[in-house]
């Protein structure tokens, strides 16, 4: 069964640092695209990021302040999260779509797993 499970989550002051975690079980997902998207009380999921090919690619409003990687064992995606401000609380969401894609898909509809999700809230 595959499983994606995000951890990282928190309560945090503005301006300050979370880093996320998403662990993939049940496939290896080296040659996936992960993505991040979060989802504000109200709001639709949006994108945040993905990770595709060794290249990374951001939402505008995440772009210098956010960075994904993958870790060494290929089934583990990181979001590390820097100057936060009370517009990123949301749900944090992370997703997988089979296969290496040059440009990811930036809906999540489209990806072929999803996690369950982790609390992000920042306090101003």
């Amino acid at each position: 069964q595959v499983q994606l499970v995000e951890s990282g989550g928190g309560l945090v002051q503005a301006g300050g640092s979370l880093r996320l975690s998403c662990a993939a079980s049940g496939r290896t997902f080296s040659t996936s695209a992960m993505g991040w998207f979060r989802q504000a009380p109200g709001k639709e999921r949006e994108f945040v990021a993905s990770w595709s090919g060794g290249n990374a690619y951001y939402a505008a409003s995440v772009k210098g302040r956010f960075t994904v990687s993958r870790g060494n064992a290929k089934n583990t995606v990181y979001l590390q999260m820097n100057s936060l401000n009370p517009e990123d609380t949301a749900v944090y969401y992370c997703a997988a779509k089979l296969g290496d894609w040059v440009f990811p898909p930036r809906t999540i509809y489209e990806y072929d797993y999803r996690g369950q999700g982790t609390q992000v809230t920042v306090s101003s």
